[in-house]
């Protein structure tokens, strides 16, 4: 592809060449062909995103045509959208040299939510030629009448103000964080439901049938609200929803986002959204969220090292294709963006294992799965693993599930199985917007019947289902509570609550550790505000309880939430013990020993060895139990670390643990940033900020749900009134 002369000569003058992949965008456009451009920085993606535009808007007006539409209003040509906008604003800016040096008829402009009122209207009365724009996300906090929680997750005390909320718009979507929010979420909506509302449920343990009956009904106009997790966060153009409301806190600004797209599909109008934070931390981090969304701030996940278990899989899958070449193999795996610096002994050791077992599985026939042809090649070594392969492919690896049943009825959806075999005939529990009674298991069902009420029922929980606060939040939030001018922005009896916190003892810095200790109830507790989110928190509580236990200061347990970290033992450490707890060092021995001892490494091998497909979860017309499942694995597992211990899969379970339950990284900038900066607080009693990480101790007694934040917090108001007593 050639330029046009007066492009080439730009490019001259510039002392630049056109880069490949700017001339064949170029020759993409002019052939009417899409293309997917993936360039580093600095490679020329702006300019050649746009060339094409440039060049054909030039030529058509050098040609004498007329752009205009039928209407003699002019048209837009080339849309370009951001969901940052200050990317929108540079865009813009970087188009203006070349438009500008090359005198080119071409008319460039942003629109922004700080765009006037008036240039909005000039654009719709005379579109620019090239228009740069950002989604309008409209966010608020719900100012609920009632008492913000000092603690829990649910966020019931909101629930009387989102159905008033809902009452005055066309079509709402509440999402939330679990499943059992979810359905408590659903059951104190239509215990209010004077108006008889058409309100729907939706999550990802609901029968199929169910879930696509309430998305007809949405699609149709027929629901004036659905309660719903992340199973509706993509993938569904309602134009009708004129409203999200995300109840608990967001965890991350990316899902917010995401969520609040799901309003308002329709031209000129901003998306509108509601956040109704559950406690009075996740006011700051609804806030903090609201703020990032404000500055078009977005977060997520850094990608993971190579998975092995899913490289094992994937080898599994293309070998039912056709036979594989191992050496060119090895080089289409690495053009993979996660598994490009997959070093080669990992490799062969992962192709190993899948063909023969590796060295201590090798002498059963039930692991080779892969044999050698001449030439090289590898092909199955059975139609049997094609079989198996088709019947357990999937990298998530979910607890075994019971169906749901009404008697004589349809299958309602799908709860863990271990929450089934903690309920005896006759206990009701909540599941898909219904209270049920329990009756009993048969052929591998959970039988039900519909109960009318009374007694205390309980709500499944699913293993994993709590989100874990993102790193970029937990930044914002300790940078609200450092900055008093941030303050305003929250409600008053959250106000208070910090005010009182700053007078009792202080408020946490976001480059410093603060850290309180105090006694109650005969026990010495600590306090640390790590916000670092509750997987973080969880490993840091185990390691620090044992080096506790070396320094003789007898640790009785720890609870963690996603904001600080709670423990209690019968001695107080001195400033120097404290400083010898949160030391670097812990992520070294201490960390490899608890890892050895603990159940982490056994949990993680069985998740690795489904996905690798060394343990098979289903066979024609019969499932493992999780107990079968469990057996097997330990069993492996056992043999493998005393005959193979560097066996590939042992190497992928010690990644796995330490990416995906532990949070190392988080946990080792934590560490990093306490260094030698850590304020402890000795007090006489509890302080404010702590006593929502106390309350959490009375609940890691029931199912996560099954609690009622009210409950709590009126038998917490001993408490409560210990940390606000002023005297």
């Amino acid at each position: 592809m050639v330029l046009p002369d007066l492009f080439a000569r730009w490019f001259e003058s510039r002392g630049w060449t056109p880069r490949p992949h700017q001339l064949a965008l170029v020759d993409f456009a002019a052939r009417g062909k899409s293309a997917l451009l993936i360039a580093p920085t600095g490679g020329g993606k702006t300019l050649a995103g746009f060339l094409p535009s440039l060049i054909e808007l030039t030529e058509r007006r050098r040609r004498g045509e007329d752009l205009a539409n039928i209407k003699g209003k002019g048209e837009l040509h080339t849309l370009y959208i951001s969901p940052l906008k200050a990317l929108a604003t540079d865009i813009r800016r970087n188009l203006e040299l070349p438009i500008a040096e090359m005198k080119l008829p071409v008319r460039a402009e942003s629109r922004t939510g700080d765009t006037p009122q008036s240039r909005r209207l000039r654009q719709r009365e005379r579109p620019p030629d090239l228009l740069m724009t950002t989604p309008e996300p409209v966010v608020t906090i719900i100012d609920a009448q009632e008492r913000i929680p000092w603690g829990g997750h649910m966020g019931r005390h909101a629930v009387p103000e989102i159905y008033n909320i809902i009452r005055h718009h066309k079509t709402s979507i509440i999402f939330v964080n679990t499943r059992a929010q979810a359905e408590l979420a659903f059951d104190g909506l239509w215990r209010i439901n004077e108006d008889n509302l058409p309100i729907g449920l939706h999550h990802g343990s609901l029968a199929i049938e169910q879930r696509r009956k309430v998305e007809a009904a949405m699609a149709a106009g027929k629901l004036r609200a659905v309660v719903a997790t992340s199973s509706l966060d993509l993938g569904i153009d309602w134009g009708d929803v004129d409203l999200v409301i995300q109840l608990g806190a967001p965890k991350g600004v990316s899902r917010l986002m995401q969520r609040i797209g799901r309003a308002n599909h329709r031209l000129d109008e901003p998306s509108r959204a509601m956040i109704a934070p559950a406690n009075r931390f996740e006011v700051l981090e609804s806030l903090a969220a609201l703020e990032a969304v404000e500055a078009r701030e977005l977060d997520g996940d850094p990608p993971r090292p190579p998975c092995l278990d899913v490289l094992a899989q994937h080898i599994v899958g293309t070998a039912c294709a056709q036979p594989i070449d191992r050496e060119a193999f090895f080089h289409e795996v690495r053009r993979a963006q996660p598994y490009r610096d997959l070093p080669r002994q990992d490799y062969d050791d992962t192709f190993d294992f899948v063909a023969t077992g590796g060295y201590a599985l090798a002498a059963y026939d039930r692991w080779h799965r892969l044999k050698e042809l001449p030439g090289g090649r590898w092909m199955l070594a059975s139609p049997l693993v094609a079989r198996q392969f088709r019947m357990n492919v999937g990298t998530i690896v979910e607890l075994p599930l019971l169906k749901v049943k009404l008697r004589r009825g349809p299958v309602l959806g799908e709860v863990e199985e271990s929450f089934i075999q903690g309920l005896v005939p006759g206990d009701t529990f909540t599941f898909a917007g219904r209270l049920l009674r329990f009756e009993g298991v048969k052929e591998l069902m959970a039988q039900c019947s519909l109960a009318t009420g009374g007694g205390d029922p309980k709500v499944p929980a699913y293993g994993g289902g709590r989100l874990p606060l993102s790193t970029f939040l937990a930044e914002r939030v300790r940078g609200i509570l450092q900055d008093p001018s941030r303050h305003p922005k929250l409600p008053a009896e959250v106000r208070q609550w910090l005010d009182i916190q700053r007078w009792r003892s202080g408020l946490p810095q976001a480059d410093r550790l603060l850290i309180e200790g105090f006694p109650r109830g005969g026990k010495q507790f600590i306090v640390a505000y790590c916000f670092e989110g509750r997987n973080a928190h969880q490993t840091l509580g185990m390691l620090l309880t044992r080096r506790m236990e070396r320094m003789g200061l007898r640790p009785l347990g720890f609870v963690a939430t996603d904001y600080v970290l709670g423990l209690w033992g019968l001695r107080p450490p001195t400033k120097a013990q404290l400083d010898q707890l949160f030391d670097e060092d812990m992520l070294g021995d201490d960390l490899e020993a608890w890892m050895d001892e603990s159940t982490m490494l056994r949990r993680s091998f069985r998740n690795v060895a489904v996905i690798a497909g060394l343990i098979e979860r289903r066979f024609p017309g019969e499932e493992k139990s999780r107990r079968q499942v469990t057996f097997s694995s330990d069993l492996i597992y056992d043999t493998l670390r005393q005959h193979e211990p560097g066996h590939i899969l042992l190497r992928a379970t010690r990644q796995d643990a330490a990416w995906q339950l532990a949070d190392l990284k988080r946990l080792g900038e934590l560490l990093k940033r306490a260094k030698g900066r850590i304020d402890y607080r000795r007090l006489d009693r509890i302080s404010p900020l702590a006593v929502p990480v106390l309350l959490e101790i009375g609940r890691e007694r029931v199912l996560d749900g099954t609690a009622d934040d009210e409950l709590l917090d009126m038998a917490a108001q001993e408490l409560i009134d210990e940390a606000t007593r002023l005297a």
